[in-house]
């Protein structure tokens, strides 16, 4: 596997493909890679002739007090874990190689409406920043086809929606979430869990579980959300929120809406998790 943080040679190195006739599948990351990276990595090498992987770690998605200069930074066993799933060139830019100019100087892309709740009223500026550097990845690296996995499930509707509003010629191909065993939803910041809080984290699941099997017993959907947000405090997790939408626009459901999605986000310890639960009614 190349590994260039210079936009020459990676661009260099895609064109030579292109050339060819051949295409190419890209996963950004921010590393710290876990299994539902490398899931990724294993399904984009099914869907092109090449795979392109990121690793960038971007300021301009972390809020204040956030976790930016905490975030873990595994290079070297991230270039591994990559390799030998099938990654073949991994950008690594720096801030600087990304946002030459200052950040208050930088042009920015906006998802409006979808962007500014849930995660995006918890985060502001979050998706702002997501889609920035998406957009920016999208238009340095051309990729026929790009995967996201589905726990931000927000985010990657926020994705799905900039590409379909700024016509850029990408497909955008959501994967399943990878779970451990209890089924907690593999995340970078489990790391932060210690092993008492591990223990408890897959009440979340859980909870998502519960009030899904509830709306299609027919209680309607504020009795068993509220219902949620209970058992979920009671399970020693701090609920941000809970909340049922279309799967499809993220609105709230009508009753025409048959296929939903739950979204959920609640601290425990130093960690702020998040999951979603797509089903039907």
């Amino acid at each position: 596997m190349i590994t260039s943080a210079n936009i020459s040679d990676i661009r260099a190195r895609l064109k030579a493909w292109r050339q060819r006739g051949e295409t190419i599948a890209f996963v950004p990351t921010m590393g710290n890679l876990h299994q539902g990276h490398i899931t990724l990595i294993k399904e984009a090498v099914k869907r092109a002739d090449h795979v392109v992987g990121s690793i960038f770690v971007n300021p301009l998605q972390f809020g204040q007090g956030e976790d930016l200069d905490a975030y873990p930074r595994t290079l070297e066993a991230d270039q591994q874990v990559l390799s030998d799933a099938g990654c073949e060139l991994l950008f690594t830019p720096t801030p600087n190689i990304m946002y030459p100019k200052d950040l208050a100087e930088q042009t920015y892309v906006e998802v409006p409406g979808i962007s500014d709740e849930l995660c995006g009223s918890s985060r502001p500026g979050h998706f702002r920043g997501v889609a920035t550097v998406v957009c920016k990845l999208f238009n340095l690296l051309q990729p026929d086809v790009a995967l996201f996995g589905k726990k931000d499930f927000q985010q990657l509707l926020v994705i799905r929606t900039m590409v379909e509003d700024l016509s850029i010629p990408v497909e955008i191909v959501g994967i399943d979430t990878v779970r451990e065993s209890s089924g907690l939803a593999l995340s970078s910041r489990n790391g932060y869990l210690t092993p008492d809080e591990k223990q408890r984290a897959p009440a979340l699941k859980r909870t998502l579980d519960k009030l899904a099997e509830a709306i299609q017993a027919g209680t309607c959907v504020q009795d068993a959300t509220d219902a949620a947000l209970t058992q979920l405090d009671a399970s020693g997790l701090k609920p941000d929120y809970i909340a049922v939408r279309s799967a499809r626009t993220l609105a709230e459901p009508t009753d025409e809406d048959t296929h939903l999605v739950i979204l959920a986000a609640a601290y425990l310890g130093k960690a702020r998790l998040i999951d979603n639960l797509e089903f039907s009614r």
